[in-house]
């Protein structure tokens, strides 16, 4: 396994910084009881810590697999690393100060702040892009594995990107016509105001539609289609037909599209205005739809056994015959060695 001092340095540093900050922000919670915008004032820079830990750390791996394009792709980890501090910076700030840091436009300075956080908020994603586009063209000999950062990189940018849907005004704010005057432009929520009853731990709405569940659930396809590989390699030992790579590879690609039809319902859920815990009946049809096409997927198709191919046998040699495995457990063993390194 390659070591950690290979991953992408500036990354790293960031992604300790942010375990700190995840423990400053725990403090925070028990400590300060302030209460913004109907949730603990620390709770907004407690989840974004953690989420920035293991995207971080995702992309400083993932990094190490990029050999065309390593150059590059320092630099847009740097850039990554660099805009996801600034970020943090004004969040954290802007709790210090009892201040919203998310659509805030109460005063100049608070406007300023928020533009600048939209400015880094756009260069992390194109950061991110960058290096999508050099893992989409390095060559990862294991197709499943390839799949399984590619794919989770791309879920990753899509998920990225509600994040410019909810800077854009709601149609309760266009409505009021004051958006030149407004101190609050943008929104998480979609039908209900933001700060309303919510879930815990999460803290998404309860009573409307929340952008930030498709932000959140695409965001961390980077981390959790890989892991997915992980456990169908781990579970090798016990289950034969997961040693085959072929198979492997079919199950991710049926991951990777339930990952995504997962996204876009949760999307299609919130832009209706529909809380993620009050489904109606169209949103439980659709995810009766993907569970029964991905069940149908996996198990005819991803898990289908494989062709048996006769061979003659040979008298020479150490006489494999028809039945000899012993090239399908090479490939297969070379393939989990080299996910897991």
């Amino acid at each position: 396994m390659s070591s950690w001092r290979s991953w992408h340095r500036p990354l790293v540093l960031f992604t300790a910084a942010m375990a700190v900050m995840t423990v400053v922000s725990a403090i925070g919670l028990i400590a300060d009881d302030r209460v913004l915008a109907g949730a603990a004032i620390w709770f907004k820079p407690f989840k974004f810590a953690v989420s920035f830990v293991v995207y971080a750390l995702a992309l400083a791996w993932m990094l190490t697999l990029v050999i065309r394009g390593r150059r590059i792709g320092w630099w847009a980890g740097t850039v990554v690393a660099l805009s996801s501090l600034v970020e943090m910076a004004i969040i954290t700030g802007q709790v210090i100060r009892g201040k919203r840091s998310h659509f805030n436009h109460a005063t100049p300075f608070d406007e300023t702040l928020f533009s600048a956080m939209a400015v880094t908020v756009v260069i992390l994603w194109t950061g991110t892009l960058v290096i999508a586009i050099l893992l989409l063209r390095a060559r990862i000999t294991d197709r499943a594995s390839a799949w399984a950062i590619r794919s989770g990189v791309l879920l990753t940018l899509v998920g990225a990107g509600f994040g410019f849907l909810m800077t854009q005004p709601t149609p309760e704010q266009r409505a009021a016509g004051i958006l030149d005057t407004a101190d609050v432009i943008g929104a998480h929520t979609v039908g209900v105001p933001d700060g309303g009853p919510s879930m815990p731990l999460t803290g998404w709405s309860t009573t409307g539609g929340d952008l930030r569940i498709p932000h959140f659930i695409g965001m961390h396809a980077l981390q959790l289609l890989p892991l997915f590989l992980v456990a169908l390699v781990c579970l090798a030992p016990r289950f034969p037909r997961l040693r085959d790579p072929r198979v492997r590879l079919r199950l991710v690609l049926v991951a990777s599209g339930t990952y995504a039809a997962v996204v876009a319902l949760v999307t299609w859920q919130a832009l209706r205005g529909q809380p993620l815990i009050h489904p109606d009946g169209a949103t439980l049809g659709a995810a009766a739809l993907i569970v029964v096409a991905s069940a149908v997927a996996a198990c005819f198709w991803a898990l289908r056994p494989a062709p048996v191919q006769q061979r003659p046998y040979s008298h020479h040699g150490s006489g494999a015959g028809p039945d000899s495995g012993s090239d399908f457990d090479s490939d297969s063993d070379r393939s989990q060695k080299e996910l897991l390194s």
